[in-house]
C-alpha cells in the first residue's frame, strides 16, 4: 500500500526521484498516466492491469465512456527507474500536470499521485476546510 507525502524536484531534463518507499511496491516497470485535478497517477503494472479490466467493461456507446478511456489511456506510459531511482516524466504529462521543478508525491493506497507543488498546496488548502464534511457523506465507521 502507498502512502504517505515526499517533495522532490523535477530536472530539466524531465526526471524525479521517486521516493525509496515506493520504489519496491511500483516494481521495474510501472505506468503514469494523467490523473484527475491536474495531477498524475502512477500505478504498479498489476494495478494497472487491474484497472484497464475494469475500463473496459464501460460501454464504448456512451459518450462519456470513451472520453474518459481516451483521455486516460492516451496519457499513459509505461515507464521504468534509472540507477538513482528516478523516472522520465515524458513532456505532455509534465504540461498537464504542470510539473515545472517542485512536486509533491503522495501515495493513495494502491497508487502514487504527483502534483506540482502549487497546485497540491491549493488543493489541500481547499479540501482540508472540507474534511470531515466529506468524510461524513462517504466514510461508514468511526476513524
Amino acid at each position: 500500500m502507498f502512502m504517505g507525502e515526499y517533495r522532490h524536484n523535477v530536472d530539466e531534463k524531465g526526471r524525479m526521484i521517486i521516493p525509496a518507499r515506493f520504489r519496491e511496491e511500483l516494481g521495474t516497470t510501472f505506468v503514469i498516466t494523467r490523473g484527475m485535478d491536474k495531477c498524475l497517477f502512477v500505478y504498479p503494472e498489476e494495478e494497472w492491469k487491474l484497472l484497464e479490466q475494469k475500463l473496459k467493461t464501460l460501454p464504448f456507446t456512451k459518450k462519456d465512456a470513451r472520453a474518459f478511456t481516451r483521455f486516460f489511456f492516451s496519457g499513459a506510459t509505461e515507464c521504468e527507474l534509472d540507477k538513482q531511482g528516478r523516472v522520465n516524466i515524458a513532456g505532455p504529462l509534465r504540461e498537464f500536470a504542470q510539473l515545472e521543478k517542485e512536486c509533491v508525491i503522495i501515495g493513495v493506497s494502491n497508487r502514487v499521485e504527483i502534483w506540482s507543488k502549487e497546485i497540491w498546496e491549493d488543493y489541500f488548502k481547499e479540501s482540508e476546510e472540507a474534511f470531515s464534511d466529506i468524510a461524513e457523506g462517504i466514510v461508514d465507521f468511526d476513524l
